[in-house]
């Protein structure tokens, strides 16, 4: 059986969790002793023409010399065959539940777009062209029943490596990721203004709104930017940190909580915040607070005077997420599409 998995890469190449699954999936497909290739293919979401171009490019994609194909993020399920199986990692959310955020006095011809953009994915995603749908978690699988009456199971995907460790725990909180809107990077370093114990912030990656997040932090000492870092030095950043701030906006799954129970470390994640709030157990490997900066602020003080806690919350969540691998998941898809398809 030789299969294809349809991934999705961004107009600028950037790297990200939709990355480091692709390449997860594709390694685990082949640990299972199935052919695989990961067929990349550029989505550029600049303009609406452009998005347009791009779904044409992959309803265009020959991929029949393939037994079976997987396709993941938006619009790769466009791809036609007759064997193809689904793993969403998500829809243009821009469409989505982000549209009305995104734009908030929204034209005739943006709401156009938006009809025609959740018109073509339900159709794309319709039972007569793909097997199943499977999500990387429940924020997708209700967001497809909500805007697409599409049913799918979640299968929460693993990392892509497992090098992750305990160390110390550290005078500093980190929070690594996308410097992006919709990952509120603002909101910590806004209760890091109400924080009252010795601790820092240290915030690992780049994005669109690097530069408003440097501005908003340049009178706080305790706000150190590092840039992108190295597999070797994130992996040494959450080993001795305190704990891990994740507090995105509606989060479709969420690397950094794995990754963060994987280290050992208690995770503070926000009641809105999608997939890291069920991970989350409040004050078991964790907080769930409201998205407020006092509320956040008094949570890590807490973590800094009861350090013997927030150890015995970091182990929680190590066990926590101990069933999570990929041999699982690569052995459903592939029961899935049928392995005695085509050899």
């Amino acid at each position: 059986m030789k299969v294809a998995v349809i991934a999705v890469l961004s107009r600028n190449a950037e790297q990200g969790g939709a990355e480091r699954f692709y390449i997860g999936l594709t390694q685990a497909l082949k640990i299972a002793g199935v052919d695989t290739d990961l067929i990349e293919c550029v989505s550029d979401e600049s303009s609406f023409d452009s998005i347009k171009e791009t779904y044409l490019r992959f309803y265009d994609l020959d991929v029949s010399q393939y037994d079976g194909v997987i396709s993941t993020k938006a619009p790769s399920y466009l791809v036609r065959h007759r064997n193809h199986v689904c793993y969403l990692v998500h829809t243009m959310r821009a469409f989505y539940d982000m549209f009305e955020s995104e734009f908030p006095h929204p034209t005739d011809e943006l709401l156009e777009q938006r009809r025609f953009i959740q018109a073509l994915d339900s159709a794309a995603l319709a039972p007569g062209r793909i097997r199943k749908i499977f999500s990387i978690g429940h924020e997708i699988t209700e967001r497809l029943r909500k805007y697409n009456s599409r049913e799918s199971e979640v299968m929460h995907p693993a990392l892509l490596f497992d090098n992750f460790k305990a160390g110390l725990f550290g005078n500093y909180l980190f929070m690594p990721g996308r410097l992006h809107r919709w990952k509120r990077v603002d909101l910590i370093i806004r209760a890091m203004k109400y924080v009252k114990s010795p601790v820092k912030l240290k915030i690992a990656g780049i994005g669109e709104d690097e530069e408003s997040l440097r501005t908003m932090a340049r009178h706080d000492l305790r706000v150190e930017f590092l840039g992108r870092v190295t597999d070797t030095e994130l992996i040494e950043l959450y080993a001795n940190a305190l704990a891990v701030p994740f507090v995105p906006l509606g989060e479709d799954y969420g690397y950094v909580t794995l990754e963060a129970f994987k280290s050992r470390k208690p995770v503070i994640t926000c009641t809105d915040s999608g997939e890291p709030a069920l991970f989350v157990k409040n004050d078991f490997n964790g907080f769930i607070c409201k998205p407020d900066p006092e509320e956040i602020a008094s949570k890590i003080d807490f973590l800094v005077i009861n350090r013997k806690r927030a150890q015995e919350m970091g182990m929680s969540g190590y066990s926590s997420i101990t069933h999570i691998g990929w041999d699982g998941i690569a052995n459903k898809l592939l029961d899935t599409l049928g392995r005695a398809h085509g050899g």
